[in-house]
């Protein structure tokens, strides 16, 4: 008789291992004088010195053999190459978008979208704000105003779709400003800062129908896109039997356009877009490309980085792929929970976020109890994960002082098609040795702050 369940069945990952990066091991002494010597910033340490690189999933998953063999079909033409137009159709066919212009990576695109739609004075109401993209957003001369839902601050909640818009602050701002002064709506899928979370088709959809009656458009950051139809297909209901390729072209029909970090979702190690459906706005963005990327058809990218691209945008929207994608994230925050560590919930799509006001209680919020997380994890183990807290948040441009987001976290972001299950178990052993210990960690204090994106490159040290 079978004593298994049978509905509880072991997965795989969708791929097998051709090629293996050796992996250095280090002592705690050693963690230490790196630490102190990188000012206990996890950005400023050297890979080399890193044993489990969480840091970030961009730019760090690994690319398949069908990617690698596409990079030695780069057409290196200056205009015109043929992987840009691989590159178009995919985006076209894909996401459903009209007019394409690459860029070197996201946050290219980004400065174009600030550039074209923002004027000083603008407000741009989003989801919560990504560093980057607000900092665009602010250099143009606009405000960004938060307008999402409520649980999306509280990091117990379990709502299934916290990274939806709240219509009713949207509609308030539209009203208290007039809709003149809202360039667009920034919405972005799978909200990164408060941990991963999803926004559901219909929220997109109430949205598109709230912006179509104030004719402001909406624009998408669809870097993590593919995730977010995922999380439609297991969490919303009517898309259970839908494949997760017509999920992602479904959400995005319901967007003006979208620009995206290719170093996500579509497994490459550098690139991006900016897609629009207006016709005068594509045609202001591809000028413009000209002068800060590079020509319109390659927007500061080699031919075989687009064609890596475009080739990773199909494997990226398998149904299988994405499964597993989530599927590991979701095994570390399940074992970190299964040990009463404090998590953001629902476990997010690309990473586990660690609650660092629960991890350090004792902490002042001015000595940085995430960064000093982070800081702790590298120490412990040679795991390198980043802030995502006050630090990160930085200085209202007017005042001067530290904003105070809601959210104090610590992001473990897992590269795609990187690291094994045992990876995983001995990150989660890391995490859970430095919470039975936290209460000897005592916080940090700047030392050195550089003016924009401070988070990348201060300075601090032990209080």
């Amino acid at each position: 008789m079978r004593k298994r369940d049978p509905s509880q069945k072991s997965w795989a990952e969708p791929w097998k291992i051709k090629m293996v990066e050796p992996v250095r091991r280090t002592t705690p002494e050693y963690r230490r004088e790196r630490l102190r010597e990188a000012g206990y910033n996890t950005f400023l340490l050297a890979s080399e010195d890193v044993s489990i690189d969480l840091l970030t999933d961009s730019g760090t998953s690994a690319m398949s053999d069908y990617q690698w063999a596409g990079l030695m079909l780069g057409d290196e033409a200056y205009a015109g190459s043929r992987n840009f137009y691989h590159l178009e159709a995919n985006v076209r066919k894909f996401y459903g978008y009209k007019h394409v212009v690459p860029t070197h990576q996201g946050r290219g695109a980004e400065h174009l979208v600030a550039q074209i739609y923002i004027k000083k004075g603008d407000f741009v109401p989003g989801n919560m704000y990504f560093t980057t993209t607000r900092m665009h957003q602010e250099l143009a001369g606009g405000a960004f105003v938060d307008v999402i839902v409520d649980e999306a601050h509280d990091p117990e909640s379990q709502a299934p779709f916290k990274g939806n818009v709240d219509l009713q602050k949207l509609e308030d701002l539209i009203k208290k400003v007039g809709c003149e002064a809202i360039p667009y709506v920034s919405l972005a899928a799978t909200v990164n800062m408060a941990g991963g979370q999803p926004v559901s088709m219909q929220n997109a959809r109430e949205l598109r129908a709230l912006c179509e009656r104030y004719a402001i458009p909406v624009l998408l950051d669809a870097t993590r896109a593919v995730e977010n139809a995922y999380f439609i297909q297991q969490r919303e209901q009517g898309y259970r039997e839908k494949k997760v390729a017509e999920i992602l072209f479904e959400f995005c029909s319901l967007t003006d356009g979208a620009w995206m970090s290719a170093k996500k979702d579509s497994l490459v190690n550098i690139g991006g877009w900016l897609a629009l459906n207006d016709e005068e706005k594509f045609d202001a963005a591809r000028n413009l490309v000209v002068v800060y990327e590079g020509l319109h058809t390659y927007g500061g990218l080699a031919g075989r980085d687009m064609e890596a691209m475009a080739r990773g945008i199909e494997e990226s929207v398998e149904d299988d792929h994405i499964r597993a994608r989530v599927g590991q994230v979701e095994y570390l925050g399940q074992k970190l929970l299964s040990w009463d560590v404090p998590v953001v919930l629902p476990i997010g799509g690309h990473a586990v976020f660690l609650d660092a006001k629960r991890f350090y209680p004792h902490i002042p919020r001015e000595n940085f109890p995430a960064q000093t997380l982070a800081a702790q994890i590298y120490l412990e183990a040679g795991v390198r994960t980043m802030e995502r807290g006050i630090l990160s948040a930085g200085r209202d441009p007017k005042t001067g002082q530290n904003r105070l987001p809601r959210l104090e976290l610590v992001r473990a972001a897992i590269p795609r098609r990187v690291y094994t299950q045992a990876h995983m178990d001995v990150t989660a052993e890391a995490i859970e040795e430095v919470y039975w210990n936290r209460k000897r960690a005592s916080g940090l204090r700047l030392i050195y702050e550089p003016r924009y994106l401070r988070f990348f490159q201060a300075r601090l040290e032990p209080v």
